[in-house]
């Protein structure tokens, strides 16, 4: 599935780049989620890496980028990614949110910039934009900061709305990460069904 929300039409630069990121990729529950982000005229400041910005900082630029530059998300649940594993769950998501930002802008970027060191040209068969990954890109590149922004704040969201309804877990705090706390209560509770069965602290949990 991708979650996107129309943006402000900005003022777009001539030459179209966007940024991609994910959040999620190593939680033992909850979905993985990838933003796409073409920063606008005049773009947010103080961009950086999420994981180095405080809470504050980050629901700031949230804010900012959701209101004043065009942006998608794609989101993958944990029944698909113990389906497909989280290597191509993520590559999907990426997919899903460049489309939904294409479908805003009614047009393809020139260029998609990736945090890390692959993309998902030729592993998804949907892929069709020219891409560059980037290791360390969220921390380097704006557009990707933005996007790694987005994402994190957009999964932290869902997992806290998820905690309310599993409040065993404290996903409130740890995001589906395999805290000590997380790790407990499985042990105490079992898995949920929002728990990643492919993954090994919750398979051999699971196994009892």
């Amino acid at each position: 599935m991708d979650d996107r929300r129309p943006a402000c039409p900005g003022s777009l630069p001539e030459r179209i780049v966007v940024g991609v990121d994910e959040a999620g990729r190593g939680p033992l529950a909850g979905p993985v989620v990838a933003a796409a982000v073409v920063l606008c005229r005049p773009r947010p400041g103080g961009l950086d890496d999420s994981k180095k910005l405080t809470r504050a900082a980050r629901a700031r630029l949230d804010e900012q980028i959701r209101r004043r530059c065009h942006w998608a998300l794609g989101v993958v649940e944990a029944e698909e990614i113990d389906r497909i594993n989280i290597f191509a769950a993520t590559m999907r998501a990426m997919t899903l949110a460049v489309a939904g930002l294409c479908d805003q802008l009614g047009r393809d970027p020139h260029e998609v910039l990736i945090d890390g060191n692959l993309t998902p040209e030729g592993r998804q068969p949907d892929w069709r934009w020219p891409a560059r990954a980037i290791v360390g890109g969220d921390a380097i590149e704006p557009c990707i900061s933005a996007a790694s922004i987005i994402a994190k704040e957009h999964r932290d969201a869902v997992m806290r709305d998820h905690a309310l309804r599993h409040p065993h877990y404290g996903w409130e705090r740890n995001a589906g990460y395999g805290t000590p706390e997380h790790l407990a209560a499985l042990r105490e509770y079992g898995p949920s069904p929002l728990h990643r069965r492919s993954f090994a602290p919750v398979a051999q949990l699971a196994l009892f």
